[in-house]
């Protein structure tokens, strides 16, 4: 690995250099591009089954109430192997370096994004969600922390941007492919471009700040350091609570717009492919938003704020709004997506408040916890639509998750000038 060509502690950018064409010079560096192109595939993937999931189901056989019974099935095989993968990888990731998770869960979920074009059951259709799930896991997490440690501090909030943006590209590209090609191609070409990405792999070099702390005697990736410490496990939780909204928005108001579509009688029916795209689409925009005003403001909480308050006013609008045009639905889709896009600086932050031997285990498994999140959240928006109908019993969970966000956001620390050069004590 080419080393000597990073600092090993890149805490802050030489005045000289504070250009637009230094800042652009280091946000191209192979590293931050491996990162981002990682997780524009990895998005693809993640979402390619929302896209596809009623033609790929419908032509394994199923019909009416089976697409959401056997859809739910599908995505919570997918987050059960994202939680496994999330630990599995993080751990990973501080022993033997951001590197080996970077590629090896490109590999992972390339090949099984790959097999998922030849499923013939269910079952097989499962397992395979599951696998490509445990790939998915380690991407986001590895990429964000070899980005956030090799970037100075008062930059890697662009960094990290621009891989969060690269990524919702990403789910956006899963729809027009999934529109141009039938889905069992959809998921060929996402494994045929993680196997391409994997040819960069060479000339990419590990963080100084992980080579550095590699030669001291610290305890690295031990996840029992998150639960041995109380204040250390309290701020590990809330981490986790603030980006609860999310995956609410995008594993149940978005993933089943047609139902929800229905259940308001919408004049025409919801297209969830287009709903994702279109969902993204927004969050795209929201990513650099929230960005660059993070980078203005020199505030992760202000800005992640903001956006929580207007994810809060996009879901009442979606839920309760008396909407009966799709097309106006859509509309109100890409406004959730936008507000969808403080993700960024969520996984950012979770990588900026824990120390370089646990900084992979925490950016890691934070994300995907949050998105395994969307198990018990279902049960819970199925458990209540008996008694409370479709709109309320997602409004209920909607609020729950917005609520808990609130209150964890609260309480966690400031990160925008945090040097990370540190470590965790035993």
């Amino acid at each position: 690995m080419h080393n000597s060509q990073l600092p090993m502690n890149p805490t802050s950018i030489p005045e000289p250099t504070k250009t637009r064409g230094a800042i652009l010079k280091q946000l191209l560096q192979i590293p931050v591009l491996v990162a981002a192109l990682g997780y524009l595939v990895d998005m693809y993937d993640l979402f390619l089954f929302s896209v596809v999931r009623v033609p790929s189901l419908s032509a394994l056989g199923f019909t009416g109430d089976a697409l959401l019974e056997n859809g739910i099935l599908l995505i919570n095989m997918q987050m059960a192997g994202l939680l496994i993968g999330g630990v599995f990888w993080g751990i990973l990731g501080d022993k033997k370096g951001r590197l080996s998770v970077l590629f090896g869960s490109i590999l992972l979920y390339s090949l099984a994004n790959i097999a998922n074009g030849f499923v013939t059951s269910l079952e097989q259709y499962a397992v395979l969600r599951f696998v490509a799930g445990i790939g998915l896991a380690g991407e986001l997490g590895a990429g964000i922390t070899l980005v956030a440690e090799i970037l100075p501090k008062e930059i890697r909030g662009y960094g990290t941007t621009l891989v969060a943006t690269m990524g919702v590209f990403g789910a956006i590209l899963a729809y027009f492919v999934a529109d141009l090609f039938e889905w069992r191609i959809s998921y060929f070409v996402g494994g045929g471009l993680g196997l391409m990405l994997l040819v960069l792999r060479f000339n990419v070099f590990e963080s100084g700040i992980f080579v550095k702390i590699k030669e001291q005697h610290v305890q690295r990736g031990n996840i029992l350091m998150l639960f041995n410490n109380r204040a250390r496990f309290a701020k590990y939780i809330q981490c986790i609570l603030v980006g609860l909204p999310i995956w609410f928005v995008v594993g149940i108001l978005i993933t089943f717009s047609p139902e929800f579509g229905r259940a308001m009688g919408l004049s025409e029916p919801v297209v969830a492919g287009k709903a994702v795209m279109l969902a993204f689409s927004g969050q795209v925009l929201g990513d650099l938003v929230s960005g660059f005003m993070s980078q203005y403001f020199k505030s992760r909480k202000k800005v992640i704020l903001l956006f929580i308050l207007m994810s809060f006013a996009f879901i009442l609008v979606y839920l309760l709004a008396p909407i009966k045009d799709t097309t106006l639905f859509y509309a109100v889709c890409v406004g959730l997506g936008f507000a969808n896009g403080y993700w960024t600086l969520f996984v950012t932050i979770a990588a900026e408040l824990f120390g370089t031997n646990l900084r992979a285990t925490v950016a890691t498994t934070v994300p995907n916890f949050v998105r395994g999140a969307t198990i018990p959240l279902t049960a819970l928006f199925i458990y209540l639509k008996p008694s409370l109908g479709t709109i309320y019993s997602a409004l209920a969970v909607g609020l729950l998750t917005l609520t808990l966000a609130l209150i964890a956001l609260r309480f966690l620390d400031e990160t925008f000038k945090k040097d990370l050069n540190y470590t965790e004590k035993d």
